[in-house]
């Protein structure tokens, strides 16, 4: 009788560093952020930056050396210049939401939270199958379809509450999250899943108390920040994109979307 070995799964790795061990399995985004990683690592010992001696890791953790060598290499590496002062007005005035204070939304929520070992394929499909039905149905007052399925479904202890995390502000929130909340008009069930670094949200914004437009000279500080890390991240992506085309990889796609990295 013939026998079958069981198939191995491929090892992902950058210029023959393994990014992991054979029997860890990593979500893609993991497994860009690892490469991500691995990739500056090298090249900050190529830069001399960093002993050759340095170890890499499997666990996608940089050494001490390793992290301070990094950040000496994306100073040299990537030019950011200052924003004009018409850029800072131009984004002051598209975005005079974002730099409001004082805004709150009475939200509820249903979380599929992402844990080790967790079939996210699987838990995309429920979250998305819940946030159609619960959509179908917003309004609905007979049956609080948002508060059933938060109870039975929900990840978070909001849930045993039907979901709701009362009022919010931006510093009440993970920064993903308040992106999704403040600075739109939308009421009811948002469209689309919230993604954070807990899981997947179905979200439902009940009220909205607009926040005090500031001044621009009063948040000058704050949009040139802004538009120095927009332009920190693009040049970031297009070093990544660089470091990327010049190495071997194996087993890891770091052009089918922007790695956690930098976002």
């Amino acid at each position: 009788m013939q026998t079958t070995t069981p198939l191995q799964l491929e090892i992902a790795r950058i210029n023959g560093i393994a990014l992991h061990t054979p029997d860890e399995t990593l979500s893609a985004d993991e497994l860009r952020q690892r490469a991500c990683s691995e990739l500056l690592r090298q090249a900050a010992v190529a830069k001399g930056l960093l002993s050759g001696n340095d170890v890499a890791t499997t666990d996608g953790v940089l050494s001490e050396e390793a992290s301070s060598a990094v950040e000496a290499l994306l100073e040299q590496s990537l030019a950011i210049p200052e924003p004009s002062e018409e850029a800072c007005r131009r984004h002051h005035a598209a975005h005079q939401a974002t730099y409001s204070t004082g805004e709150r939304v009475n939200v509820r929520h249903i979380l599929f939270a992402v844990t080790q070992g967790v079939d996210v394929v699987a838990l995309r499909n429920r979250a998305e199958t819940t946030l159609l039905d619960v959509r179908c149905h917003d309004g609905n007052n007979a049956e609080d379809r948002f508060a059933k399925a938060a109870t039975t479904q929900s990840n978070c202890p909001s849930g045993a509450e039907g979901g709701s995390l009362g009022w919010l502000t931006v510093a009440d929130c993970a920064p993903e999250f308040a992106k999704e909340l403040f600075g739109h008009a939308e009421v009811g069930v948002l469209p689309r899943l919230v993604h954070s670094r807990f899981g997947l949200h179905v979200v439902e914004v009940l009220q909205r108390e607009p926040g005090v437009e500031q001044s621009f000279e009063t948040v000058r500080g704050a949009v040139a920040m802004s538009l120095r890390q927009k332009t920190y991240v693009t040049a970031l992506r297009q070093y990544l994109s660089l470091l990327a085309g010049e190495a071997a990889l194996v087993g890891v796609d770091l052009d089918a979307a922007d790695s956690p990295l930098v976002q």
